[in-house]
């Protein structure tokens, strides 16, 4: 017995859980488990965990009325989700304890939507739960691979045909005197693959021969086609669940037009016509994979997570009310302020919190953002809404997010600080000055004084509901610019163009789309400018600009100054009623992962900031 389940055998009040490795004693016991929860996820099944057994060092336990399974992968340690109709919020509590003596915490995986919301429950705050759509397996209806039926599938369609076209050809289920034919073609089918040859590779010939080896005694079903005479294809799955077949292999000779897709459909028509789903697993990242398995259009594709304690976990949707609570305190924002980001712009995956008390505290978001660097577009996060409640300030839980988000996405993280302060707090924590930073100019117009130039909070402003337009109609023409509201897609393509290269940060259409209505609801227009004396190309413009008090605010346009203060403000101004105008470049700045710290940060533009 190791000292991990010597741990457990004397901790009070606990059941006693110990590991050994999956063999085939525990398939009995297994699969009742595992009947009792109905699973979705592939990695469900007791054959599907006893043929990788080796690769991932694959041990089981029971307790709480509950089966869980254990894997190493190098150093680390993983366990499933408990599967069973006991206790799994007790399990997890006593592997929660197994990993703390152990000096880690534990992770858990495959995790589906059900277990996600049952550790939110449970466990509030203490786990980071995160999906990667490399992991997320492909669920199909039985009814559309049998029946291929559509325009999208017509060329699924024409290969089978083109299969069957001399009628040379014969299915047949899968039994053990077919398993010989089987480990020869999967030689060849290595063979083939010679050239691109990895260690992935390797693991799945070596599962398969685990599943050939065992066919029977696992209960697996499969199926074999031959064309003239020689097999050219081989499948093999088992049931999921009630209503679902997981398929483990698919094997076939790529340069036999129709063979995957003939293989596929059979298997289907014989094995699978009680249920109703199909899972053909997760595409693991492969490229090729992925094209194949979407080529097939997916009814679902299944969500997996993996969730792993932290102190710093992803905010979830059960908590916007206490995000509202934190923003509303630290900005000052009006909730109807704030439902509009969060219903536009929080994601699962993409707020940061800290809990303290039984609740968040702490959080930043970090919006998905496109820059250029070096000549080359990487992705970004644009650091949005860091905040802390004035009672659990100087604990450094802001800080720790940050850090914690640097180190997640190993990606650059940028923003733009709200004040001198701001900005030397950030400083602290290793963000640069970036992007430039335009002077500020205000346009007096109408203004018999020099204007205080004071931006009013967003909750002292007149806010619109989002989708609420002015009463006052805006002029057809602006000087030679025809007027019309911009859209995201318009919008979009305009500023790329106008802005497009070194140090550029690039929003996409979701982003914009929100940007258009958090403007349009802070008494704000987005404006398309076209100047049509150019017949053969019209020149666009964009222009967004707000109202505060007796100011109008520009947000963000691509005209140039002269145009802009010479023809477009006088109109403006007067359309409005405002008695000045201003604009405010502020630049940002980035902090920069270790690749790229020889970026020179200084160019760029950022502009647009959501918010």
């Amino acid at each position: 017995m190791d000292c991990e389940n010597r741990v457990e055998l004397y901790a009070p009040k606990q059941e006693k859980l110990v590991f050994h490795p999956i063999s085939m004693d525990d398939r009995d016991w297994m699969n009742e488990k595992l009947k009792e929860d109905n699973p979705r996820a592939c990695e469900y099944t007791f054959a599907n965990n006893y043929i990788w057994a080796k690769v991932y060092d694959v041990q089981v336990g029971t307790a709480y009325g509950c089966g869980v399974v254990r894997y190493r992968e190098g150093e680390r340690i993983q366990y499933s989700f408990p599967f069973g109709n006991g206790s799994k919020k007790s399990m997890i509590a006593h592997l929660k304890k197994i990993c703390a003596v152990h000096g880690y915490g534990l992770s858990l995986y495959p995790v589906t939507d059900e277990g996600r919301s049952q550790l939110i429950e449970w466990f509030p705050g203490e786990f980071e739960i995160s999906a990667d759509r490399d992991d997320f397996d492909y669920v199909y209806t039985v009814e559309k691979l049998l029946s291929l039926k559509g325009k999208k599938l017509h060329g699924k369609r024409n290969h089978i045909a083109r299969f069957m076209d001399d009628g040379d050809w014969q299915y047949e289920p899968m039994t053990e005197r077919h398993i010989s034919e089987c480990r020869r073609m999967a030689k060849e089918w290595t063979a083939l693959r010679a050239e691109k040859w990895n260690e992935e590779m390797e693991q799945e010939i070596s599962v398969l021969e685990v599943a050939l080896s065992n066919f029977k005694e696992l209960g697996l079903c499969g199926g074999v086609l031959y064309k003239g005479g020689e097999l050219v294809a081989f499948t093999i799955g088992e049931p999921l669940n009630e209503d679902s077949f997981v398929v483990h292999f698919e094997k076939a000779f790529p340069d036999l037009q129709g063979a995957y897709p003939m293989i596929n459909q059979q298997f289907v028509l014989h094995e699978m016509r009680n249920y109703q789903y199909v899972n053909r697993e997760e595409d693991t990242g492969d490229p090729g994979l992925r094209k194949a398995k979407l080529s097939y259009y997916p009814d679902i594709l299944l969500r997996k997570y993996r969730a792993a304690e932290s102190h710093v976990v992803f905010a979830n949707e059960t908590e916007q009310e206490y995000i509202t609570e934190i923003w509303n305190r630290c900005f000052g924002d009006s909730r109807a302020y704030i439902a509009l980001y969060l219903e536009n712009r929080f994601e699962q995956e993409n707020m940061y919190v800290v809990y303290q008390d039984n609740r968040p505290v702490s959080m930043a978001s970090f919006l998905r953002v496109q820059v250029t660097i070096n000549g080359k577009k990487e992705y970004a996060r644009y650091v949005y809404a860091v905040a802390t409640l004035p009672e659990y300030r100087k604990r450094g839980y802001a800080s720790e997010i940050i850090k914690y988000a640097a180190v997640k996405y190993g990606e650059p993280l940028i923003l733009q600080p709200a004040d001198r302060d701001a900005q030397e707090y950030y400083e602290k924590r290793g963000f640069v000055e970036a992007f430039g930073e335009s002077p500020c100019w205000i346009y007096a117009g109408r203004c018999v004084e020099k204007p205080n130039l004071h931006i009013l909070p967003v909750q002292e402003r007149t806010l619109k509901a989002a989708g609420e337009t002015d009463t006052a109609e805006m002029p057809e023409m602006l000087g030679r610019w025809m007027v019309s509201d911009a859209d995201e897609k318009e919008y979009k393509v305009v500023r790329d163009q106008a802005f497009a290269g070194e140090g550029y940060v690039e929003w996409d259409e979701e982003a914009i789309a929100y940007a258009i209505r958090e403007n349009q609801f802070c008494d704000g227009r987005t404006l398309l400018l076209t100047d049509e004396t150019k017949a053969a190309n019209p020149q666009k413009a964009i222009l967004m600009y707000r109202m505060e008090q007796d100011s109008l605010h520009i947000m963000e346009t691509t005209l140039d100054d002269d145009e802009l203060h010479n023809i477009i403000l006088p109109e403006l101004l007067e359309h409005t009623g405002a008695a000045w105008a201003y604009e405010r470049n502020m630049g940002g700045m980035v902090l920069l992962p270790g690749r790229l710290q020889d970026w020179d940060c200084r160019a760029g533009y950022l502009g647009l900031t959501l918010g």
